[in-house]
């Protein structure tokens, strides 16, 4: 009886390997990666393959070795097996993970298709919602937030318990400047789910809103849970950025040397350590961190950013080839389907020809593309145009929505003081270098300048204080969200300032906060 039981013990542990060997493929597309220890010592950990799938299919961080097992894996698979509708569905969007990681965007016309391949075979939202969510992901990569709401909202009225499907759509609300949507399902997500994922969202959105003391809480949290080093090192990049946008150079660095040491290819954190070496005037340091970062993942704006400091310190011959970088990366990713408007716009602006930037970033505004990120850059492209009238409401929009930026302040104050608004202009390019004094290397020292230029504040009470002879301001702006209560997610919008008939109106998006839903207090700063 004892021979036959370890004959058959020896079978059975034959067996296991022998399904094991095989490879995690056949199991991973049941959507169940299943292990059968040898030992009674617990199962063995994840593969890369499984690694993969798990962040991938979370939209957490994966790592770029793991992702490419993964892609590997679905290959040899579908190669086989054509009709499978979920390996389809894992490939494309582990295509679009390439793609981002290796900043390479020929990844994204492939995932495209094998996401189409994905719904041919199995369509329909509720069927299929991995696909479908798949190609909300990849429009996100390629900036078409719009096309990125349209999947999501599919896949979440299909199944609204989904929780998966609730930080593409805050991407893509974000994206679109739909903030009061954003804040919806950032509440909706939290009542679904919680772990790294949602608490990185969460630090995402209250940073967005200018509650930076809860976005470090939610950030130093998810370091706290992160499971692999690709998770934690983008708890500390996002950790490193708060600190940077606060002012302080020094604790951005420390959060940047550690992500990078949790995951020496974070080419993020090494962007990050960049520009906070800039600041530091570690000038030569930066440049080294730049090349490195541009060298790895080819990124137009990390050319962008070289460029500028080579400008910055009077190496114009450098600065062009990185702003011809710039062009040549642009291009390709156009090829791809990527929508780099924003990004060009802000080159020709300070570099090029604002007019060209105006034109390409209303139609940007057209398209429904207002986030705070367009709404500043096209007031500062409408000023270096030569109408500074035109951009000041889009300036305001920018700045009244939360965000604390430093660059934005500087935009608004360099528009108010064109026109002739020295109390509002003082303030905000106070506010700028109060946020942070080297937010640019370019800018900060004109900010600078004019702040000389418009002199101390003068005596005679608050009518000095806006410039126009009045004890309000020359236009009212939308109240900024008070900061004296604990955030909740869920927004309200203001009324819209009014805007030139040639230009698209701009509605402000400026929120009055909700009562607090499930947040907890955090004191604000």
């Amino acid at each position: 009886m004892n021979a036959k039981n370890t004959m058959n013990t020896q079978h059975t542990r034959h067996i296991k390997r022998a399904a094991l060997a095989t490879g995690v493929g056949a199991v991973l597309v049941a959507g169940v990666l299943v292990f059968v220890p040898d030992r009674g010592d617990g199962p063995p950990a994840p593969g890369p393959e499984a690694r993969a799938r798990a962040a991938v299919g979370a939209g957490a961080p994966a790592a770029l070795p793991d992702v490419a097992a993964l892609i590997r894996d679905r290959e040899a698979w579908l190669r086989k097996n054509p009709k499978d509708a979920e390996s389809w569905a894992v490939l494309g969007a582990a295509y679009v993970e390439r793609g981002g990681l290796r900043a390479d965007t020929a990844y994204y016309p492939k995932a495209e298709r094998a996401l189409r391949r994905s719904l041919d075979v199995t369509p329909g939202e509720r069927r299929n919602p991995a696909a479908s969510a798949g190609l909300a992901t990849l429009a996100n990569a390629r900036h078409d937030y719009a096309a990125a709401r349209k999947w999501g909202e599919a896949v979440r009225k299909a199944d609204p318990a989904r929780w998966a499907t609730y930080p593409v759509l805050i991407e893509a609300y974000n994206g679109l400047g739909d903030y009061v949507a954003a804040g919806k399902a950032l509440d909706k997500l939290r009542s679904l789910h919680s772990g790294t994922r949602v608490l990185s969202v969460s630090s995402l959105v209250y940073r967005d809103r200018g509650w930076r003391e809860d976005a470090a809480a939610k950030a130093d949290e998810a370091l706290m849970k992160a499971g692999t080093p690709v998770e934690k090192a983008a708890a500390l990049h996002a950790l490193g950025g708060l600190a940077w946008e606060r002012g302080e150079p020094k604790d951005a660095l420390r959060h940047y040397d550690a992500a990078l040491k949790a995951a020496p290819d974070h080419h993020q954190s090494l962007a990050g350590r960049a520009r906070v070496l800039v600041a530091l005037n570690r000038t030569d340091e930066a440049s080294h961190d730049y090349q490195s970062a541009i060298a790895e993942r080819p990124l137009p704006e990390y050319a962008l950013e070289l460029g500028e400091l080579y400008q910055s310190m009077g190496l114009d011959g450098d600065a062009r080839s990185q702003y011809e970088l710039l062009r040549d990366r642009t291009t390709r990713a156009a090829a791809d389907g990527v929508n780099e408007e924003l990004l060009l716009a802000r080159f020709e602006t300070d570099h090029g020809s604002p007019k060209a930037a105006v034109d390409r970033l209303e139609s940007q505004w057209r398209r429904g593309h207002r986030s705070m990120q367009v709404s500043d850059a096209l007031a500062w492209a409408l000023y270096r145009a030569g109408d500074a009238g035109k951009a000041l409401p889009y300036a305001k929009r920018a700045t009244d929505q939360g965000m604390r930026s430093a660059l934005y302040s500087y935009h608004r104050g360099e528009i108010e003081r064109s026109l002739g608004m020295d109390g509002p202009a003082r303030r905000h390019l106070e506010e700028a270098l109060r946020t942070n004094p080297r937010f640019s290397p370019l800018l900060a020292p004109k900010a600078r300048e004019a702040l000389e230029t418009l002199g101390e504040l003068p005596g005679g009470g608050p009518k000095d204080m806006y410039g126009d002879g009045e004890s309000t301001p020359l236009t009212p702006s939308p109240t900024a969200p008070s900061r004296s209560t604990a955030p909740s997610a869920t927004y309200s919008a203001s009324p819209a300032p009014s805007v030139a008939p040639s230009v698209p109106s701009v509605p402000s998006a400026s929120p009055a906060r909700s009562e607090p839903v499930s947040t907890p207090s955090a004191a604000r700063n």
